[in-house]
């Protein structure tokens, strides 16, 4: 399967009903092309592009962008989340083990574990995240 249709199926497959991003006239489906998506400064040369719910207030479902190099300090998110690497590698480090993981790979973070991403060659990471609550950062002293 290509990249551009995994993507496709991750968006159309994944997406809550009633989202403002919905095909008019419809309340089953969910469909944005990936030029329409828009991506928001989240500093630290990290973008989201929210695509279901709403990542301050509760539940929702996103694209995540980490550019070449980016090296995450030690953190936690409160929300359960559940994570497809679209493009890119990343080493994930997770209760002292590392994990490369590139297109196709799925983790799931839960219970707030703590944990780091650095991303290793010359591509952006993109991933895919549902969120069971509303998205947060907390560093880990």
């Amino acid at each position: 399967m290509t990249l551009k249709r995994m993507l496709v199926v991750f968006v159309a497959t994944a997406l809550m009903a009633g989202s403002p991003l919905q095909a008019a006239g419809t309340d089953s489906a969910v469909v944005v092309p990936k030029a329409d998506l828009q991506w928001k400064d989240m500093g630290n040369g990290i973008a989201a592009a929210p695509v279901a719910g709403s990542m301050e207030k509760g539940k929702s479902r996103f694209f995540l962008k980490y550019p070449v190099g980016l090296v995450t300090p030690r953190h936690h998110h409160d929300a359960d989340h559940y994570v497809t690497v679209i493009s890119g590698t990343i080493t994930l480090n997770v209760e002292g083990r590392d994990y490369r993981l590139g297109p196709g790979a799925y983790f799931a973070l839960t219970n707030k574990v703590p944990h780091t991403a650095k991303v290793e060659g010359n591509e952006d990471a993109v991933f895919f995240i549902q969120a069971d609550g509303p998205w947060n950062v907390v560093m880990e002293k």
